[in-house]
């Protein structure tokens, strides 16, 4: 679905794939890369001062739904800025196999809504403080993305 709004910032990640191609796809590649991973492993980090392993998965694991219905149910809704960075204290003690398993559930539960979205619920407007005015099908596409992004860092870890 082409879209004239600011370009996705994850769609170099993306290529040219279908969003809930990827968003089907991505979770289990990750589970794979990091099946046989030690709890040591998961605190390794692809760069000085860039988060661990178990942190990108926390932060994976958060990346989820609330959001989404809200952009869904609410007509004029306006996303809220937040730091990531500052989140992640909130969940410091979080296992990274925990957080794996939640960001593989809530991957499978929001691709079963993803697929369930009209043309109309998939152009449905809001509003976001970086981005202005964007549809709800620019932010799968931009989740797609976003979830090759980190698998990529995880890669390289």
């Amino acid at each position: 679905m082409a879209t004239d709004m600011r370009p996705n910032p994850y769609g170099d990640d993306l290529g040219g794939r279908e969003p809930l191609e990827a968003m089907a796809d991505t979770p289990g590649r990750i589970r794979e890369l990091v099946k046989d991973w030690s709890d040591a492993q998961f605190e390794r980090s692809y760069g000085a001062g860039k988060w661990s392993a178990r942190q990108i998965l926390v932060h994976l694991a958060r990346k989820s739904r609330p959001r989404r219905q809200r952009q869904l149910t609410q007509p004029g809704y306006a996303a809220q800025a937040f730091s990531q960075d500052d989140w992640m204290p909130i969940d410091e003690h979080a296992g990274a196999r925990a957080a794996l398993d939640a960001y593989t559930s809530l991957r499978q539960m929001n691709l079963a809504m993803w697929k369930s979205l009209s043309e109309e619920e998939r152009n449905r407007k809001f509003t976001h403080p970086e981005y202005g005015e964007l549809t709800v099908w620019w932010i799968a596409a931009q989740l797609a993305g976003h979830d090759i992004h980190h698998f990529k860092q995880l890669a390289r870890i």
